[in-house]
């Protein structure tokens, strides 16, 4: 909708995972850096944990995309991606095998999966590819499919493992995880990382690489002073930082300004809190207003 009027080529801050606008960041380049070294060095286990909308997923997929398109990584290793892990131990094997390219026919029990993903390990192994198991998510992992993932773990040369996993989780993963019945897989847990809000600094960063990637090449869109407010309101947390922006530019956009200012976010952030009657007898919503801005626009430009 505001493309246009910011020279704009596709929204900035979309909250879909797009790797294209992956913004090299201290602490998520320095958990990148820890996942590549990981595999690098055949570690069995990794967890990556940060709260709600701190960049997890967009971490993971960038990680999946490195282990598809980068050469080296395709000949050395065959990835396993669960992104949905709220599975049963049988459906856990079934998600794992299907990622592996094997049957999984619907009579075959626990046992005789895992023997047939173990086989197939094997096989990789064969070849000198290692597999990589990816769950996002992964707080949501049933007790029981947590043990099954171990499970497939156990598999291992007197040199090497064959298996890595790296569990991307929100703090939950954590109380998971400190139950007494998994302390064996707490030992093989050799690095974790945990990803932190971003900075003031990190913040603008942030905004002007997503800005320019999506083709903005103007003067600073946004005012020190909004982005101070849009930290304070955003935590610092790159999902909200997406979401207060977005709604900005509509504000900004339904006054025709070319320039973000404190109110702007201060209206955002009002927008993003849940309904209640007095708010929304108060306030309109800021989509509905740049529509309507949109709309006299068109109709002044059909009468020219």
């Amino acid at each position: 909708m505001y493309e246009a009027h910011f020279g704009l080529k596709q929204p900035p801050f979309s909250l879909s995972p797009d790797t294209a606008l992956f913004v090299r960041l201290d602490d998520h380049e320095a958990c990148y850096q820890l996942l590549t070294h990981v595999l690098e060095t055949g570690e069995g286990f990794l967890k990556v944990i940060g709260d709600v909308g701190t960049g997890k997923t967009i971490l993971c997929r960038r990680l999946l995309r490195f282990l598809s398109d980068d050469p080296v990584a395709r000949d050395r290793f065959h990835s396993v991606y669960i992104p949905n892990p709220m599975l049963s131990p049988v459906g856990l094997y079934r998600a794992v095998g299907q990622e592996l390219g094997l049957d999984t026919p619907l009579q075959a029990d626990n046992a005789a999966l895992l023997e047939r993903i173990n086989q197939k390990i094997l096989s990789l192994a064969q070849q000198q590819r290692g597999v990589v198991i990816v769950v996002d998510e992964a707080q949501s992992l049933p007790p029981a499919t947590l043990e099954a993932l171990r499970l497939i773990t156990n598999l291992e040369t007197e040199q090497q493992k064959l298996v890595q996993v790296i569990l991307f989780g929100q703090p939950e993963l954590d109380e998971l995880l400190d139950q007494n019945r998994f302390r064996q897989l707490r030992q093989r847990i050799t690095f974790a990382h945990y990803l932190k809000p971003l900075s003031r600094i990190a913040v603008r960063q942030y905004l002007d690489f997503r800005l320019t990637q999506s083709g903005y090449n103007g003067p600073a869109l946004i005012s020190d002073r909004a982005i101070k407010r849009l930290h304070r309101l955003s935590g610092g947390v790159p999902r909200m930082i997406n979401v207060l922006t977005h709604k900005a530019l509509l504000s900004a956009y339904a006054e025709q300004r070319r320039r973000l200012n404190p109110t702007d976010f201060d209206r955002a952030w009002r927008d993003s809190k849940p309904d209640t009657p007095a708010r929304s007898a108060r306030l309109a919503p800021l989509a509905a207003t740049a529509a309507l801005i949109l709309l006299i626009l068109v109709s002044a430009w059909s009468l020219l």
